[in-house]
Protein backbone atom coordinates (compact mmCIF):
# COMPACT_ATOMS: atom_id res chain seq x y z
CA UNK A 1 0.00 0.00 0.00
CA UNK A 2 1.50 3.37 -0.62
CA UNK A 3 0.52 5.89 1.69
CA UNK A 4 1.55 9.60 1.40
CA UNK A 5 0.78 12.52 3.34
CA UNK A 6 0.54 16.24 2.51
CA UNK A 7 0.54 18.68 5.46
CA UNK A 8 -0.76 21.88 3.33
CA UNK A 9 -4.62 21.96 1.88
CA UNK A 10 -7.47 24.33 2.69
CA UNK A 11 -10.81 23.62 2.99
CA UNK A 12 -14.43 25.33 2.53
CA UNK A 13 -17.39 24.23 1.30
CA UNK A 14 -21.31 23.08 2.59
CA UNK A 15 -21.68 19.15 1.84
CA UNK A 16 -23.45 17.80 -0.68
CA UNK A 17 -22.78 15.12 -0.13
CA UNK A 18 -26.67 12.71 -0.59
CA UNK A 19 -25.61 11.55 -3.94
CA UNK A 20 -22.68 10.08 -2.99
CA UNK A 21 -24.15 8.37 -0.17
CA UNK A 22 -26.35 6.76 -2.50
CA UNK A 23 -23.26 5.88 -5.12
CA UNK A 24 -22.39 2.68 -2.42
CA UNK A 25 -21.84 -0.85 -3.40
CA UNK A 26 -19.61 -2.53 -5.97
CA UNK A 27 -21.45 -4.89 -8.67
CA UNK A 28 -20.94 -8.55 -8.18
CA UNK A 29 -17.64 -8.95 -10.61
CA UNK A 30 -19.32 -11.46 -12.53
CA UNK A 31 -22.39 -11.45 -15.07
CA UNK A 32 -24.11 -14.62 -15.99
CA UNK A 33 -25.06 -14.51 -19.75
CA UNK A 34 -26.77 -18.11 -20.84
CA UNK A 35 -25.21 -19.57 -24.37
CA UNK A 36 -27.52 -20.81 -27.01
CA UNK A 37 -26.45 -24.32 -28.99
CA UNK A 38 -24.11 -23.12 -31.61
CA UNK A 39 -24.70 -23.88 -35.35
CA UNK A 40 -21.20 -22.39 -36.40
CA UNK A 41 -18.02 -22.05 -34.68
CA UNK A 42 -18.18 -18.80 -33.91
CA UNK A 43 -17.82 -16.26 -30.98
CA UNK A 44 -19.31 -13.29 -29.65
CA UNK A 45 -17.44 -10.37 -28.24
CA UNK A 46 -18.08 -8.28 -25.67
CA UNK A 47 -17.06 -5.24 -23.73
CA UNK A 48 -17.34 -5.62 -19.85
CA UNK A 49 -20.37 -8.55 -20.94
CA UNK A 50 -23.09 -5.30 -21.01
CA UNK A 51 -22.30 -3.33 -23.83
CA UNK A 52 -24.02 -4.42 -26.82
CA UNK A 53 -21.99 -1.18 -28.65
CA UNK A 54 -18.73 -3.73 -28.89
CA UNK A 55 -19.90 -6.63 -29.98
CA UNK A 56 -18.28 -8.43 -32.84
CA UNK A 57 -17.36 -11.54 -33.79
CA UNK A 58 -14.51 -13.85 -33.98
CA UNK A 59 -14.13 -17.26 -35.76
CA UNK A 60 -12.63 -20.24 -33.90
CA UNK A 61 -9.89 -21.90 -35.94
CA UNK A 62 -10.41 -25.37 -37.42
CA UNK A 63 -7.11 -26.57 -36.32
CA UNK A 64 -8.51 -25.59 -32.64
CA UNK A 65 -11.63 -27.23 -33.12
CA UNK A 66 -10.00 -30.51 -34.44
CA UNK A 67 -7.38 -30.57 -31.40
CA UNK A 68 -10.45 -29.89 -28.77
CA UNK A 69 -12.57 -32.94 -30.48
CA UNK A 70 -9.57 -35.18 -30.93
CA UNK A 71 -8.32 -34.79 -27.01
CA UNK A 72 -12.21 -35.45 -26.04
CA UNK A 73 -12.64 -38.74 -28.00
CA UNK A 74 -9.78 -39.96 -26.48
CA UNK A 75 -10.87 -43.56 -24.30
CA UNK A 76 -9.62 -41.94 -21.22
CA UNK A 77 -10.46 -38.26 -21.47
CA UNK A 78 -13.87 -40.09 -21.79
CA UNK A 79 -13.66 -42.06 -19.20
CA UNK A 80 -13.03 -38.91 -17.17
CA UNK A 81 -15.99 -37.49 -18.37
CA UNK A 82 -17.80 -40.18 -17.44
CA UNK A 83 -16.15 -40.32 -13.55
CA UNK A 84 -17.41 -36.66 -13.41
CA UNK A 85 -20.80 -37.51 -13.86
CA UNK A 86 -20.49 -40.25 -11.71
CA UNK A 87 -18.72 -38.07 -9.16
CA UNK A 88 -21.80 -35.25 -8.76
CA UNK A 89 -22.51 -36.46 -5.02
CA UNK A 90 -19.37 -36.32 -4.09
CA UNK A 91 -18.72 -32.84 -5.52
CA UNK A 92 -22.13 -31.83 -3.81
CA UNK A 93 -20.63 -32.67 -0.77
CA UNK A 94 -17.88 -30.80 -1.05
CA UNK A 95 -18.91 -27.86 -1.81
CA UNK A 96 -21.33 -27.58 1.02
CA UNK A 97 -17.96 -28.35 2.87
CA UNK A 98 -16.44 -25.43 1.16
CA UNK A 99 -19.41 -23.14 1.75
CA UNK A 100 -19.15 -23.79 5.05
CA UNK A 101 -15.53 -22.93 6.21
CA UNK A 102 -15.59 -19.54 6.44
CA UNK A 103 -12.97 -17.26 4.35
CA UNK A 104 -13.55 -14.01 5.32
CA UNK A 105 -11.50 -11.40 3.63
CA UNK A 106 -7.55 -12.36 5.25
CA UNK A 107 -8.78 -15.16 6.85
CA UNK A 108 -8.64 -17.39 4.75
CA UNK A 109 -6.66 -20.12 6.85
CA UNK A 110 -9.21 -22.82 8.17
CA UNK A 111 -10.35 -23.41 4.42
CA UNK A 112 -6.81 -23.08 3.07
CA UNK A 113 -5.99 -26.22 5.06
CA UNK A 114 -9.02 -28.04 4.44
CA UNK A 115 -8.23 -27.52 0.69
CA UNK A 116 -4.99 -28.57 1.25
CA UNK A 117 -5.51 -31.29 2.71
CA UNK A 118 -8.22 -32.61 0.55
CA UNK A 119 -5.69 -32.12 -2.42
CA UNK A 120 -3.53 -34.07 -1.17
CA UNK A 121 -5.71 -37.30 -0.45
CA UNK A 122 -6.60 -36.81 -3.94
CA UNK A 123 -3.09 -37.80 -5.01
CA UNK A 124 -0.41 -35.38 -6.34
CA UNK A 125 3.43 -35.04 -6.73
CA UNK A 126 3.85 -32.04 -4.30
CA UNK A 127 1.21 -29.77 -2.04
CA UNK A 128 2.51 -26.57 -0.08
CA UNK A 129 0.98 -23.49 0.96
CA UNK A 130 3.14 -20.61 -0.36
CA UNK A 131 4.18 -17.50 1.82
CA UNK A 132 1.69 -15.15 0.72
CA UNK A 133 -0.68 -18.79 1.71
CA UNK A 134 -2.09 -20.27 -1.86
CA UNK A 135 -2.18 -23.52 -1.67
CA UNK A 136 -0.50 -25.38 -4.30
CA UNK A 137 -0.94 -28.98 -5.77
CA UNK A 138 1.49 -29.73 -8.34
CA UNK A 139 0.51 -32.80 -10.83
CA UNK A 140 3.68 -33.28 -12.61
CA UNK A 141 4.10 -33.91 -16.52
CA UNK A 142 5.61 -36.63 -18.42
CA UNK A 143 7.51 -34.22 -19.99
CA UNK A 144 7.90 -31.01 -17.69
CA UNK A 145 9.54 -27.85 -18.56
CA UNK A 146 6.13 -25.71 -18.74
CA UNK A 147 3.45 -25.15 -16.38
CA UNK A 148 -0.09 -24.67 -16.81
CA UNK A 149 -2.34 -23.35 -13.57
CA UNK A 150 -5.92 -23.91 -13.07
CA UNK A 151 -6.89 -21.91 -9.99
CA UNK A 152 -10.45 -20.88 -8.25
CA UNK A 153 -10.29 -18.60 -5.36
CA UNK A 154 -10.26 -19.53 -1.28
CA UNK A 155 -11.83 -16.43 0.19
CA UNK A 156 -15.02 -14.85 -0.02
CA UNK A 157 -16.26 -11.12 0.72
CA UNK A 158 -18.01 -12.22 3.53
CA UNK A 159 -16.75 -10.74 7.23
CA UNK A 160 -16.38 -12.49 10.27
CA UNK A 161 -18.68 -14.15 12.04
CA UNK A 162 -21.33 -14.43 8.65
CA UNK A 163 -23.57 -17.49 8.93
CA UNK A 164 -22.29 -19.09 5.64
CA UNK A 165 -24.53 -22.66 6.68
CA UNK A 166 -25.94 -23.95 3.29
CA UNK A 167 -29.64 -23.90 3.25
CA UNK A 168 -31.48 -26.16 0.85
CA UNK A 169 -35.04 -25.10 -1.24
CA UNK A 170 -36.00 -27.66 -3.23
CA UNK A 171 -33.15 -28.50 -5.25
CA UNK A 172 -31.39 -24.92 -4.81
CA UNK A 173 -28.43 -24.38 -2.43
CA UNK A 174 -28.18 -20.86 -0.42
CA UNK A 175 -25.21 -19.53 1.17
CA UNK A 176 -23.22 -16.37 1.31
CA UNK A 177 -20.33 -17.86 -0.94
CA UNK A 178 -21.71 -21.03 -2.48
CA UNK A 179 -20.77 -20.11 -6.30
CA UNK A 180 -18.46 -16.98 -5.80
CA UNK A 181 -16.16 -19.30 -5.51
CA UNK A 182 -16.84 -22.40 -3.52
CA UNK A 183 -17.85 -23.96 -6.22
CA UNK A 184 -14.88 -23.38 -8.22
CA UNK A 185 -12.77 -24.79 -5.90
CA UNK A 186 -14.90 -27.48 -5.56
CA UNK A 187 -14.81 -28.18 -9.66
CA UNK A 188 -10.95 -28.37 -8.94
CA UNK A 189 -11.08 -31.23 -7.20
CA UNK A 190 -13.16 -33.21 -8.97
CA UNK A 191 -11.24 -32.18 -12.33
CA UNK A 192 -8.15 -33.29 -10.32
CA UNK A 193 -10.00 -36.90 -9.16
CA UNK A 194 -11.36 -37.32 -12.64
CA UNK A 195 -7.94 -37.25 -14.24
CA UNK A 196 -6.23 -39.71 -11.62
CA UNK A 197 -9.10 -42.38 -11.67
CA UNK A 198 -9.55 -42.06 -15.20
CA UNK A 199 -5.46 -42.35 -15.83
CA UNK A 200 -5.13 -38.96 -18.03
CA UNK A 201 -1.77 -37.96 -17.81
CA UNK A 202 -0.08 -34.43 -19.39
CA UNK A 203 2.90 -33.27 -20.84
CA UNK A 204 3.17 -30.81 -18.60
CA UNK A 205 3.03 -29.89 -15.27
CA UNK A 206 0.02 -28.86 -14.09
CA UNK A 207 -0.60 -26.83 -10.95
CA UNK A 208 -3.96 -27.14 -9.25
CA UNK A 209 -4.13 -23.67 -6.86
CA UNK A 210 -6.01 -22.14 -4.31
CA UNK A 211 -5.45 -18.71 -4.15
CA UNK A 212 -6.10 -16.05 -1.62
CA UNK A 213 -7.09 -12.14 -1.58
CA UNK A 214 -8.93 -12.24 -4.78
CA UNK A 215 -11.91 -10.20 -3.33
CA UNK A 216 -12.38 -6.46 -2.52
CA UNK A 217 -9.39 -5.38 -0.63
CA UNK A 218 -7.45 -8.52 -1.30
CA UNK A 219 -6.48 -7.35 -4.62
CA UNK A 220 -5.58 -10.19 -5.76
CA UNK A 221 -2.54 -10.84 -3.69
CA UNK A 222 -1.94 -13.92 -3.95
CA UNK A 223 -1.94 -14.47 -7.88
CA UNK A 224 0.38 -11.36 -7.54
CA UNK A 225 2.29 -13.43 -5.69
CA UNK A 226 2.22 -16.33 -7.80
CA UNK A 227 3.44 -13.89 -10.58
CA UNK A 228 5.84 -12.45 -8.20
CA UNK A 229 9.38 -11.24 -10.01
CA UNK A 230 11.86 -14.16 -9.57
CA UNK A 231 8.67 -16.08 -9.33
CA UNK A 232 7.97 -19.53 -10.68
CA UNK A 233 7.75 -19.68 -14.86
CA UNK A 234 3.88 -20.00 -15.21
CA UNK A 235 3.46 -20.52 -18.42
CA UNK A 236 -0.20 -20.36 -18.92
CA UNK A 237 -3.22 -19.91 -16.46
CA UNK A 238 -7.08 -20.72 -16.19
CA UNK A 239 -9.26 -19.11 -13.45
CA UNK A 240 -12.60 -20.54 -12.77
CA UNK A 241 -15.09 -18.08 -11.38
CA UNK A 242 -17.85 -16.50 -12.56
CA UNK A 243 -21.62 -18.22 -13.60
CA UNK A 244 -22.52 -20.10 -16.47
CA UNK A 245 -21.02 -21.92 -19.02
CA UNK A 246 -20.57 -19.36 -22.31
CA UNK A 247 -18.37 -16.46 -21.08
CA UNK A 248 -14.48 -16.73 -21.42
CA UNK A 249 -12.76 -13.81 -20.28
CA UNK A 250 -9.56 -12.85 -22.30
CA UNK A 251 -9.38 -9.35 -21.37
CA UNK A 252 -8.48 -7.69 -17.81
CA UNK A 253 -10.68 -4.60 -16.30
CA UNK A 254 -8.28 -2.68 -14.59
CA UNK A 255 -8.75 -0.32 -11.36
CA UNK A 256 -7.03 1.53 -8.99
CA UNK A 257 -8.57 1.80 -5.16
CA UNK A 258 -7.76 5.29 -2.89
CA UNK A 259 -8.98 5.65 0.82
CA UNK A 260 -8.24 9.24 1.32
CA UNK A 261 -8.58 10.42 4.86
CA UNK A 262 -8.68 14.11 5.93
CA UNK A 263 -7.10 14.98 9.49
CA UNK A 264 -7.62 17.71 11.73
CA UNK A 265 -7.26 18.52 15.66
CA UNK A 266 -11.68 18.38 15.70
CA UNK A 267 -13.39 20.59 18.35
CA UNK A 268 -16.84 21.84 19.37
CA UNK A 269 -18.94 23.05 16.31
CA UNK A 270 -19.47 26.38 18.39
CA UNK A 271 -16.35 27.42 20.54
CA UNK A 272 -14.03 26.24 17.96
CA UNK A 273 -15.90 27.11 14.96
CA UNK A 274 -12.75 28.34 12.43
CA UNK A 275 -10.76 25.87 12.64
CA UNK A 276 -10.53 23.40 9.53
CA UNK A 277 -12.81 20.88 9.27
CA UNK A 278 -12.52 17.58 7.58
CA UNK A 279 -15.44 16.86 6.15
CA UNK A 280 -15.51 20.35 4.11
CA UNK A 281 -12.43 19.31 3.00
CA UNK A 282 -13.74 16.15 1.94
CA UNK A 283 -16.43 17.03 0.01
CA UNK A 284 -14.40 19.96 -1.63
CA UNK A 285 -12.84 16.98 -2.97
CA UNK A 286 -15.35 15.00 -4.23
CA UNK A 287 -16.76 18.01 -5.74
CA UNK A 288 -13.40 18.91 -7.51
CA UNK A 289 -13.16 15.34 -8.72
CA UNK A 290 -16.81 14.45 -9.87
CA UNK A 291 -16.34 17.69 -11.79
CA UNK A 292 -13.42 16.97 -13.45
CA UNK A 293 -13.69 13.27 -13.82
CA UNK A 294 -16.98 13.53 -15.79
CA UNK A 295 -15.88 15.49 -18.44
CA UNK A 296 -12.27 13.12 -18.48
CA UNK A 297 -14.51 10.02 -18.98
CA UNK A 298 -17.23 11.80 -21.58
CA UNK A 299 -14.40 10.17 -24.45
CA UNK A 300 -11.66 7.67 -24.98
CA UNK A 301 -11.65 4.30 -24.17
CA UNK A 302 -14.42 3.52 -21.17
CA UNK A 303 -13.33 4.18 -18.14
CA UNK A 304 -15.40 4.82 -14.63
CA UNK A 305 -15.07 6.14 -11.33
CA UNK A 306 -17.28 5.54 -7.82
CA UNK A 307 -17.10 7.32 -4.64
CA UNK A 308 -18.27 4.36 -2.78
CA UNK A 309 -18.24 5.01 1.03
CA UNK A 310 -17.56 8.31 3.05
CA UNK A 311 -17.67 8.07 6.90
CA UNK A 312 -16.01 10.28 9.51
CA UNK A 313 -16.88 12.43 13.16
CA UNK A 314 -18.39 11.86 16.44
CA UNK A 315 -21.97 14.46 17.02
CA UNK A 316 -23.79 16.60 15.10
CA UNK A 317 -22.35 19.73 17.09
CA UNK A 318 -18.53 18.54 16.84
CA UNK A 319 -15.80 19.15 14.55
CA UNK A 320 -14.63 15.96 12.99
CA UNK A 321 -11.13 14.78 13.73
CA UNK A 322 -11.00 12.66 10.54
CA UNK A 323 -12.99 12.54 7.21
CA UNK A 324 -12.40 9.46 5.21
CA UNK A 325 -13.87 8.54 1.71
CA UNK A 326 -13.07 5.36 -0.64
CA UNK A 327 -13.02 5.57 -4.13
CA UNK A 328 -13.03 2.97 -6.99
CA UNK A 329 -11.71 3.82 -10.54
CA UNK A 330 -11.72 1.26 -13.67
CA UNK A 331 -10.58 1.53 -17.20
CA UNK A 332 -10.41 -0.50 -20.06
CA UNK A 333 -7.13 1.47 -20.72
CA UNK A 334 -4.05 1.07 -18.53
CA UNK A 335 -3.10 4.67 -19.94
CA UNK A 336 -6.59 5.64 -18.89
CA UNK A 337 -6.61 3.82 -15.78
CA UNK A 338 -3.07 5.70 -14.78
CA UNK A 339 -4.14 9.11 -16.19
CA UNK A 340 -7.61 9.26 -13.47
CA UNK A 341 -5.65 8.05 -11.26
CA UNK A 342 -3.37 11.30 -11.44
CA UNK A 343 -6.39 13.54 -11.70
CA UNK A 344 -7.91 12.39 -8.67
CA UNK A 345 -4.71 12.93 -6.26
CA UNK A 346 -4.43 16.30 -8.26
CA UNK A 347 -8.28 17.31 -6.72
CA UNK A 348 -7.52 15.78 -3.20
CA UNK A 349 -4.46 17.81 -2.81
CA UNK A 350 -5.97 20.99 -4.64
CA UNK A 351 -9.20 20.49 -1.77
CA UNK A 352 -6.70 20.46 0.47
CA UNK A 353 -4.72 23.59 -0.07
CA UNK A 354 -8.04 25.24 -0.63
CA UNK A 355 -9.53 24.40 2.62
CA UNK A 356 -6.66 25.16 4.38
CA UNK A 357 -6.52 28.76 3.27
CA UNK A 358 -9.76 29.27 3.90
CA UNK A 359 -9.20 28.49 7.96
CA UNK A 360 -6.16 29.94 8.73
CA UNK A 361 -6.98 29.70 12.61
CA UNK A 362 -5.47 26.70 14.01
CA UNK A 363 -3.24 23.70 12.74
CA UNK A 364 -3.49 23.00 9.19
CA UNK A 365 -5.65 20.05 7.58
CA UNK A 366 -3.85 16.87 6.71
CA UNK A 367 -4.58 14.21 4.31
CA UNK A 368 -3.69 10.70 4.00
CA UNK A 369 -3.83 9.01 0.37
CA UNK A 370 -3.82 5.73 0.73
CA UNK A 371 -3.48 3.49 -2.59
CA UNK A 372 -5.68 0.15 -1.54
CA UNK A 373 -6.04 -1.83 -4.31
CA UNK A 374 -4.10 -1.80 -7.86
CA UNK A 375 -5.62 -4.49 -10.81
CA UNK A 376 -3.90 -4.18 -14.08
CA UNK A 377 -5.67 -3.70 -17.51
CA UNK A 378 -5.02 -5.84 -20.54
CA UNK A 379 -6.01 -8.01 -22.69
CA UNK A 380 -5.45 -11.44 -24.79
CA UNK A 381 -5.47 -11.37 -28.65
CA UNK A 382 -8.55 -13.81 -29.67
CA UNK A 383 -6.13 -15.47 -31.87
CA UNK A 384 -3.99 -16.92 -29.27
CA UNK A 385 -3.73 -20.93 -29.47
CA UNK A 386 -4.65 -20.45 -25.99
CA UNK A 387 -7.89 -18.55 -26.11
CA UNK A 388 -8.62 -20.28 -29.32
CA UNK A 389 -8.31 -23.71 -27.48
CA UNK A 390 -10.95 -22.37 -24.41
CA UNK A 391 -13.48 -21.20 -27.05
CA UNK A 392 -13.16 -24.45 -28.88
CA UNK A 393 -13.81 -26.78 -25.53
CA UNK A 394 -16.81 -24.10 -24.70
CA UNK A 395 -18.10 -25.31 -28.01
CA UNK A 396 -17.62 -28.58 -27.82
CA UNK A 397 -19.89 -29.06 -25.37
CA UNK A 398 -22.53 -27.21 -27.26
CA UNK A 399 -22.71 -23.67 -26.09
CA UNK A 400 -21.58 -20.47 -28.01
CA UNK A 401 -18.79 -18.60 -26.46
CA UNK A 402 -18.70 -14.96 -25.79
CA UNK A 403 -15.62 -13.00 -24.61
CA UNK A 404 -15.62 -10.32 -21.78
CA UNK A 405 -13.70 -8.33 -20.03
CA UNK A 406 -13.90 -8.49 -16.25
CA UNK A 407 -11.99 -8.59 -12.92
CA UNK A 408 -10.35 -11.28 -11.68
CA UNK A 409 -7.27 -13.38 -10.50
CA UNK A 410 -6.62 -13.74 -14.36
CA UNK A 411 -5.44 -9.78 -14.66
CA UNK A 412 -2.17 -10.47 -13.69
CA UNK A 413 -1.32 -12.87 -16.01
CA UNK A 414 -2.98 -11.14 -18.48
CA UNK A 415 -1.75 -7.75 -17.69
CA UNK A 416 2.04 -9.24 -18.47
CA UNK A 417 1.14 -10.61 -21.76
CA UNK A 418 1.01 -14.63 -20.36
CA UNK A 419 -2.11 -16.64 -22.07
CA UNK A 420 -4.64 -16.58 -19.36
CA UNK A 421 -8.31 -16.94 -19.05
CA UNK A 422 -11.29 -17.07 -16.64
CA UNK A 423 -14.19 -19.71 -17.63
CA UNK A 424 -17.36 -19.80 -15.85
CA UNK A 425 -18.14 -22.68 -12.51
CA UNK A 426 -21.18 -23.81 -14.46
CA UNK A 427 -24.85 -24.31 -13.36
CA UNK A 428 -27.09 -21.73 -12.18
CA UNK A 429 -26.44 -18.98 -10.08
CA UNK A 430 -27.42 -15.48 -8.62
CA UNK A 431 -26.90 -13.28 -5.90
CA UNK A 432 -23.47 -13.22 -5.66
CA UNK A 433 -21.50 -11.15 -2.69
CA UNK A 434 -24.95 -11.18 -1.22
CA UNK A 435 -26.52 -13.15 1.83
CA UNK A 436 -28.71 -14.45 -0.60
CA UNK A 437 -26.31 -16.19 -2.96
CA UNK A 438 -27.45 -18.98 -4.42
CA UNK A 439 -26.29 -22.11 -6.79
CA UNK A 440 -28.41 -24.70 -8.71
CA UNK A 441 -26.53 -28.09 -10.10
CA UNK A 442 -28.36 -27.57 -13.96
CA UNK A 443 -26.01 -29.52 -15.79
CA UNK A 444 -22.81 -28.15 -13.16
CA UNK A 445 -20.84 -31.36 -14.51
CA UNK A 446 -20.36 -29.95 -18.18
CA UNK A 447 -18.47 -27.03 -16.80
CA UNK A 448 -16.04 -29.36 -14.46
CA UNK A 449 -15.55 -31.67 -18.20
CA UNK A 450 -15.28 -28.30 -20.13
CA UNK A 451 -12.31 -27.67 -17.17
CA UNK A 452 -10.45 -31.06 -17.90
CA UNK A 453 -11.04 -31.06 -21.55
CA UNK A 454 -9.23 -27.50 -21.53
CA UNK A 455 -6.56 -28.46 -18.74
CA UNK A 456 -5.78 -31.92 -20.81
CA UNK A 457 -5.57 -29.61 -24.30
CA UNK A 458 -3.30 -27.11 -23.00
CA UNK A 459 -0.91 -29.40 -21.10
CA UNK A 460 -0.62 -31.80 -23.60
CA UNK A 461 -2.63 -35.24 -23.44
CA UNK A 462 0.01 -38.23 -23.54
CA UNK A 463 -1.94 -41.09 -25.41
CA UNK A 464 -1.84 -44.58 -24.59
Amino acid sequence: MASHRFPNLPGLVALALAGVLLAGCEPPEESDVPGSEAEEATVQVEEAADDPAQEDTVAIQDEYVDEVSSVADNPRVQEAFQRIEELEPWTMDNLITITEIPAPPFMEDERAEWYLEALRELGVDEAYRDEEGNVIAVREGTVGGRTLVVSAHLDTVFPEGTDVTVQFRGDTLYAPGVGDDSRGLAVLLTVLRAMNEAEVHTEDDVWFVGTVGEEGLGDLRGVKHLFREGGPQIDAFISVDGGGDTRVLNQALGSRRYRITFEGPGGHSWGDFGMGNPAHALGRAIELFDERASEFVADGPRTSYNVGRIGGGTSINSIPYEAWMEVDMRSIDQDRLAAIDALFVETVTEALEEQNRRTPDGPSLEVDVDLVGDRPSGEIDPDTPFVQRTLAAVAHFGFEPYLARASTDSNVPISMGIPAVTIGRGGAGGGAHSLDEWWLNEDGHLAIQRTLLLVVTEAGLVEG
